[in-house]
């Protein structure tokens, strides 16, 4: 057993001193601002914000091509005296010139590009009354190691550091090599826009199948803060970069693809040459009916830079992507494997021997300004709560499930109440059909179902302690089919779909049977989401949901037998596992903390769903959702926050009002963007107006929020809870769960100060949640010992200090992962391993658990109750880890009440208004 885990984090080392660094930084200046965003302005008259240079191209254009910028700043498209362009040294007029005109003529259309293609010649003009002045470089010493300790005691890095630092990181290493094995790497630095990304390049080939597949090493570089830590973390983490080197899709299910460029810079000299990849995205145009370049590529203007070299064209990269992979006239490109594109024969994943490899190479190659960050050890021996065993004495063949079909049974029994569980089954092959209805009396506990009814009705029913259920099959027919979505593109897209989306609606009221006496719940078997991929918004899934939520029934999808990988058991399980969850019929199993924790606790978890106009429906959104677990309770053990009535109701009932509550209405001006999301209180059920400007929606929709937060704390306050929030998740819409705004032992709402968290309630506990999401915000983790032997652990993490409030938590592999060896290297195969890059290397993350508001010495003193026993925030780190395991479940990501609570926003479903309503929005 391993009893320390090193994360891959770095702070600034306190003992190295000041850490400045010479850098050459350039504005853009008024002279030239004014006069690109004048340029701006006639080129895109139509631009909701013509004082808002479109510089994210520029950026990446220079920082391909331009020798020494290092990085860029934020915001110098809206104020040219911010810093825009940091460089090790001062990039050439005779470089920048041409980059900034390149640009500038590509804001134009082919037919009127005239002046944006004499900017150049401005720029480099002698003559006083036609030239546009370059901005002077200026020498300035920049501190990277900044740092701000807000009021809570957390350590910030100035704002630039975000980006800056992670770039000059990346350069450092990059200019390194890394052996492993009897492999020699090298690194390109690809910009990224929460940071940096080292990538080996060539790629690492792997022949497999008679074809060759090509993969890289990859390293993502962020900066972060720990709440209440003393300095700032640089983050590491690690990863195989797949590439694609056939698509198995047609041009215009591209939608787009991030292809690297390596382009060999066209100025002799100049530092960090040949260092970085620049990054483009490949998808298909349906304006123009072609492959092309997209989101502001930079690939487009390099050969306007560089007229010597063949620089490759869309469509050619999407038909030979192998041979522009391996190179052709100096020049590479890469696609980055996405699994849409195609199977492939490299496994994602790196294994700990590899990660701890590049871990300690990233330590030698930042010393001596940043050091690693203290290894953490266990806090507790209670890994997990009372689960069932799966081996020991009296744990043989079968006697585990039956006690689990036992538990779900219970389970069931409780969430139902007596009322009988009806449910339809639509199938679309008959092998899913009899798969569902063998696995259901299996889970259960059940002999096989009893069928009612005539021969030719295909209605099935199991009944038995306390539970009814009958089963109806019947094949899915147009169900099942891609909605007519209407591509009349005059119309907006979201109308367009909730006219399909009232159509299927139409369709299940016709096939449907009215069963009121009983829980209904829908089983459909629907193609995967890649067979509607040639037609946007044609899944049927949502609008299926949305169906059979306005019929009162809960509903579930199963993938049709081509369109996965896993058996149809595994599939019909979870199938009906899920259907279980949704029914309320799961509870957390008893936890093994100790008597710190009360006897009474309840479980209060909250969630934000937030859909943009990408979302399944086409409609913006933001909603609240709150559950709440009472592990010691009979019927309706969990429950949802019903925000219009102002009253807790079973998680059943939850998901179905989620589906159907009134959204209130945003409109816009000209050049804002209408948003119908927002919490569903009573106002907002009398559609009430939103503010206009998006700084108006941005403050209501948090005053709303904070407002439904406090409103459910004092609906707690009855019994002992344990607040469950993702501070990912939910700041956004509570600034004060931002780390430079925590306290501890203290809640923030508003502009107001915060106050102690036992105002909301005499024995609250509040414990914030944190996973590395999709910014690295948690650092990558391996568990070592003093033999330098490295692996995975599970367990509760945290360092020495005795008023520590921040705990790491980390699961064991799943049972069902398949068991790979320690030792293995896939970024330099041994002759024992020559299959290693096709293995999958999972590896389970750390979540971050931040013990917020306890019953500390203070928190007490402060309420008037010195002579009560403190809390142990250990003790409540350790629950919280607790509460990720089930004995129907591999570990789950989050505490299960909040995983209930993220699941319930798949039944958050807004439409927009259609013709016929005669409306801006409605909902079903």
């Amino acid at each position: 057993m391993y009893h320390t885990i090193r994360v891959a984090a770095y702070e600034p080392d306190p003992f190295h001193g000041p850490w400045r660094e010479e850098m050459k930084v350039l504005r853009l200046g008024e002279e030239l601002h004014t006069e690109l965003t004048r340029m701006h302005s006639e080129a895109d008259k139509g631009s909701a914000r013509p004082d808002r240079l479109p510089v994210r191209r520029l950026n990446s254009l220079l920082q391909a091509m331009a020798p020494g910028v290092i990085a860029t700043g934020r915001n110098a498209g809206r104020d040219g005296r911010l810093p825009w362009l940091y460089a090790r040294e001062a990039v050439p007029s005779e470089a920048l010139a041409p980059v900034i005109g390149t640009w500038a003529a590509g804001m134009y259309r082919e037919e009127d590009d005239t002046e944006g293609a004499d900017l150049e010649g401005r720029l480099r003009s002698d003559d006083p009354a036609e030239t546009v002045q370059l901005p002077h470089w200026e020498a300035e010493s920049i501190d990277l190691a900044e740092t701000v300790t807000s009021a809570g005691g957390t350590a910030e890095p100035a704002a630039r550091l975000y980006s800056l630092l992670p770039e000059w990181v990346a350069f450092r290493l990059a200019a390194r090599t890394f052996r492993t094995g009897g492999a020699t790497l090298h690194f390109r630095v690809e910009s990224s826009g929460n940071g940096a990304r080292l990538v080996s390049w060539p790629p690492q080939r792997y022949e497999r199948r008679g074809q060759t597949w090509y993969y890289s090493a990859c390293l993502n570089i962020t900066v972060h803060t720990v709440p209440f830590a003393p300095r700032f973390r640089v983050h590491l983490s690690t990863q195989v970069r797949r590439w694609a080197t056939r698509l198995d899709v047609r041009p215009h299910q591209l939608g787009g693809a991030t292809v690297l460029l390596d382009a060999p810079l066209p100025w002799p000299g100049g530092p960090d040459r040949g260092h970085r990849l620049m990054v483009n995205t490949l998808g298909y145009d349906r304006r123009l009916k072609e492959l092309a370049w997209r989101h502001h590529s930079p690939a487009p203007l390099v050969p306007e830079l560089d007229i010597v070299r063949n620089y490759p064209q869309p469509e050619a990269l999407f038909t030979h992507p192998e041979r522009w992979i391996n190179g052709s006239g100096g020049v590479a490109a890469g696609i980055v494997y996405h699994p849409s594109i195609g199977p492939h024969e490299v496994g994602p994943g790196l294994m700990p021997r590899e990660r701890a490899d590049l871990d300690a190479w990233v330590e030698e190659g930042v010393r001596p300004m940043l050091t690693r960050v203290p290894d953490l050890t266990r806090v507790t021996r209670s890994n997990t709560p009372s689960l069932l065993p799966r081996s020991g004495v009296g744990v043989g063949p079968g006697v585990r499930d039956a006690r689990l079909a036992l538990q779900r049974r219970a389970a069931l029994a409780r969430a139902l109440n007596g009322r009988p569980l009806e449910v339809d089954v639509f199938w679309q092959s008959p092998e899913t059909r009899a798969a569902l209805l063998a696995e259901l009396p299996k889970l259960i506990g059940f002999p096989p179902g009893e069928k009612m009814g005539p021969s030719d009705d295909d209605t099935w029913r199991w009944r038995g302690e306390g539970v009814e259920i009958r089963v109806r099959a019947r094949p899915a027919g147009s169900l099942a089919d891609a909605l007519p979505v209407s591509r009349e593109r005059r119309r907006p897209r979201a109308v367009r779909l909730a006219e399909a989306v009232e159509g299927r609606c139409r369709l299940v009221a016709d096939r449907m049977v009215s069963r009121p006496d009983g829980a209904g719940v829908v089983i459909a078997e629907i193609a995967g989401k890649e067979r509607f991929a040639a037609v946007p918004d044609s899944d049927p899934k949502h609008a299926l949901r949305i169906a059979w939520a306005r019929q009162g029934r809960l509903s579930q999808f199963v993938n049709l037998p081509d369109d996965t990988e896993s058996g149809l058991e595994h599939r019909a399980k979870w199938t009906w596992l899920d259907a279980f969850r949704q029914l309320g019929a799961i509870s957390p199993p008893a936890h093994r903390v100790g008597a710190g924790v009360p006897g009474d606790l309840q479980y209060a978890a909250l969630w934000l769903v937030r859909h943009t106009r990408k979302g399944p429906t086409r409609c913006p959104v933001r909603r609240l959702v709150a559950v709440r677990v009472r592990p010691g309770d009979g019927p309706g053990v969990i429950e949802g926050w019903d925000a219009e009535r102002a009253e807790w109701v079973p998680y059943p009932k939850l998901l179905l009002l989620l589906s159907q509550a009134v959204e209130p209405v945003a409109e816009a001006g000209k050049g804002e963007e209408a948003d119908t999301g927002g919490p569903g209180d009573g106002a907002a059920a009398r559609g009430q107006l939103w503010p206009t400007t998006r700084p108006g929606v941005e403050q209501y929709r948090q005053r709303e929020t904070e407002r439904q937060i406090r409103a459910l704390l004092f609906q707690l306050r009855d019994r002992p809870t344990l607040l469950l929030a993702d501070a990912g998740n939910l700041r956004q819409c509570w600034p004060g769960l931002r780390n430079g705004e925590l306290h501890r032992d203290m809640l923030g709402f508003g502009a107001e100060p915060a106050q102690r968290h036992t105002l909301y309630g005499d024995d609250l506990r509040a414990v914030l949640v944190r996973d590395a999401n999709a910014r690295e915000e948690v650092a990558e983790w391996y568990a070592h010992d003093a033999k330098d032997r490295v692996g995975f652990a599970e367990g509760v993490w945290g360092t020495a200090e005795t008023e520590s409030r921040v705990f790491a938590s980390t699961a064991s592999t799943p049972h069902t992962a398949a068991k790979l060896p320690k030792g293995l290297m896939k970024l330099a195969p041994t002759a024992q391993g020559r299959t290693a890059p096709g293995k999958t290397a999972w590896n389970p993350g750390q979540l971050e658990i931040t013990v917020l508001g306890c019953l500390s010495e203070k928190a007490l003193a402060d309420s008037g109750r010195e002579g009560d026993l403190p809390d142990r925030p250990a003790e409540w780190a350790t629950l919280t880890h607790q509460l990720r395991y089930h004995d129907d479940y591999p570990p789950l990501a989050r505490p299960l009440p909040l995983h209930l609570a993220r699941l319930a926003g798949q039944y958050v479903l807004p439409l927009a208004g259609t013709k016929e309503e005669g409306s801006t929005s409605s909902t079903p």
